[in-house]
């Protein structure tokens, strides 16, 4: 069909073939495994400890936050998609769209990695709002890269503007409601500031 095609064809005029579909499809999934292993042998749980699962948890200082399906810092998670989509377009502009999603996937793979060690997890808990962090579920963290790849796929999908548009609600939205988001949280990783831990401190329970 005309969409099929046109999903197929880049901009760029690079066709991506059945075979190489079909090998990256296969690469997600291996790479998504290999997450989940080795958060497995890092020691992570499957699912929260309190034995439910949960599709939502909106409580910024619930014991449950980044152990159950989606949170508040699922906004971030999107946001990694679009900033993903925008770098390996600009550094891999005839490469197959299905290609640089998987190289998303990996990269977003290996910092779920990185985040559930025990040296991110010491940093991250030096931050206002995540004193009581102690790393994800495998589960959250699945739906991490899942989050990511939904926003991968939103910023191939929606013109320029409406992308920047989403990125800015999304980050807005979320600083608005429980005093964080993607910006906030790497400034505050790089060097803690105590005017923004300080606001961050008043999030509402």
């Amino acid at each position: 069909s005309d969409v099929c095609s046109s999903d197929l064809r880049q901009p760029e005029g690079r066709v991506l073939s059945a075979t190489t579909a079909n090998i990256a499809r296969v690469a997600v999934v291996a790479i998504v495994a290999i997450q989940a292993l080795t958060l497995h042998f890092m020691g992570r749980v499957w699912i929260c400890d309190c034995g439910t699962i949960r599709l939502w948890v909106g409580d910024i200082w619930s014991p449950e936050l980044s152990q159950q399906m989606f949170d508040w810092y699922t906004a971030s998670h999107i946001v990694h998609g679009i900033l993903f989509y925008a770098v390996l377009r600009l550094v891999l502009p005839r490469s197959p769209v299905l290609v640089r999603l998987t190289i998303a996937v990996g990269i977003e793979a290996a910092w779920e990695i990185a985040e559930n060690s025990p040296w991110v997890i010491e940093a991250y808990r030096k931050q206002a709002l995540a004193a009581g962090y102690t790393g994800d579920s495998i589960l959250n963290s699945l739906m991490d890269n899942v989050s990511m790849a939904t926003g991968f796929l939103l910023a191939r999908l929606l013109s320029w503007k409406a992308t920047v548009a989403l990125v800015l609600v999304l980050e807005v939205g979320a600083a608005a409601l429980v005093h964080d988001n993607l910006t906030l949280n790497v400034l505050n990783f790089i060097h803690r500031f105590p005017v923004i831990e300080a606001w961050q401190m008043k999030a509402q329970k």
